[in-house]
């Protein structure tokens, strides 16, 4: 993905600043420059800054649990101040940055602050190369005072707590900050892709969704018909029975990990029961068998009364086959869920308990 073209700045030193990344600070910091850009503002304080930045990052951190490196202070800043603030996951973007920049919790102040030991002046090395045997502070001291000149059009001034927007920049980053955003999206993914080579869409976990899909698709045109022809069937976590209308239609394996609400991992349970569980895992010994045995059932329903589904086409990759059936094996089918289930625990999301 390249940058748009501006006749004159040099773009190649903005493309240059997520090169040698070992952290995510570069990619949230420049997200928040933008943003900061896109609301009309030229002068900004580095608190509001970094709280933008915990902002960004905060429901890939706390709801998809996402790892960003042992090193990344966002992702340890993040669970620290949600304890801190006692901040639900779920909280709006624009209420959270209220919290944070209106917070006199010295411990919240302190995290915040911290970012300032590197993140403002490393950003802006592709504009100022360091001379041999320059230490860390003389650099950072000459990266200080030559931003304040806008030394090789640098994109902002640096000042203790505050950075100014270079004028020349202002046009460009406001004009193109879509495809800025997404670039730093883009690079955000790949980095944190390497980090979790086993986790599904992480581009898909980047940015909290506007709204959760309904599932009224799913309930409709396969539970429902196979519930009435069961004739009722038993939450495979409660044993309630359930019936058409008095379910709740659930992620076996947390959609908060998955990112899909594909048929193959939705099942009915008690409505009560699923505001508990959460996204808590479930056992693959003490629920994996009944959640087989529904899946199996019901797929054998739908196949029957409605062959030509588009629900039943997502199980192919499943159980892939030359002619495109499917032979719904029990072992194939817990070969695919057992895997998403330990590398999801390993992540961070929590089992659950057996008194469950």
């Amino acid at each position: 993905m390249e940058l748009p073209y501006e006749n004159n700045l040099d773009i190649g030193r903005l493309a240059g600043v997520f090169n040698n990344t070992s952290a995510t600070y570069k990619f949230y910091w420049l997200l928040s420059v933008i943003e900061v850009c896109e609301e009309g503002k030229t002068d900004i304080s580095k608190k509001e800054l970094f709280a933008r930045m915990l902002c960004s990052a905060w429901y890939t951190v706390n709801y998809f649990h996402i790892s960003f490196g042992s090193q990344d202070l966002i992702q340890r800043a993040i669970q620290a101040i949600t304890a801190i603030e006692n901040i639900p996951v779920n909280i709006r973007k624009e209420n959270l940055l209220q919290i944070l920049l209106n917070t006199q919790n010295p411990n919240t102040l302190n995290l915040l602050k911290h970012f300032d030991k590197n993140v403002p002046h490393w950003f802006l090395t592709p504009w100022i190369s360091r001379n041999r045997g320059e230490n860390d502070n003389s650099y950072k001291n000459r990266i200080y005072k030559e931003s304040q000149q806008f030394s090789n059009q640098m994109p902002y001034a640096l000042f203790s707590d505050s950075i100014a927007i270079n004028p020349v920049w202002i046009s460009y980053l406001q004009t193109n900050s879509r495809i800025l955003k997404d670039y730093c999206y883009w690079n955000l993914s790949l980095f944190l892709q390497v980090r979790n080579p086993n986790v599904p869409n992480i581009p898909g976990k980047l940015i909290k969704p506007p709204l959760r899909n309904t599932l009224v698709k799913q309930r409709r045109d396969y539970w429902d018909i196979a519930i009435n022809e069961l004739d009722g069937v038993d939450c495979i976590f409660t044993n309630t029975r359930l019936t058409t209308g008095k379910y709740a239609l659930d992620h076996f394996v947390p959609h908060a990990f998955v990112s899909h609400d594909l048929i193959w991992n939705l099942v009915p349970i008690e409505s009560t029961f699923n505001s508990v569980k959460s996204d808590k895992l479930p056992s693959m010994d003490l629920h994996f068998d009944g959640f087989y045995s529904l899946h199996k059932s019901a797929f054998e329903i739908i196949s029957h009364h409605s062959p030509k589904s588009k629900l039943l086409e997502e199980y192919w990759y499943l159980f892939p086959s030359d002619n495109n059936s499917v032979n719904f094996e029990y072992q194939k089918f817990r070969d695919v869920i057992a895997p998403l289930i330990a590398i999801a625990a390993n992540n961070g999301f929590q089992e659950m308990t057996r008194n469950h």
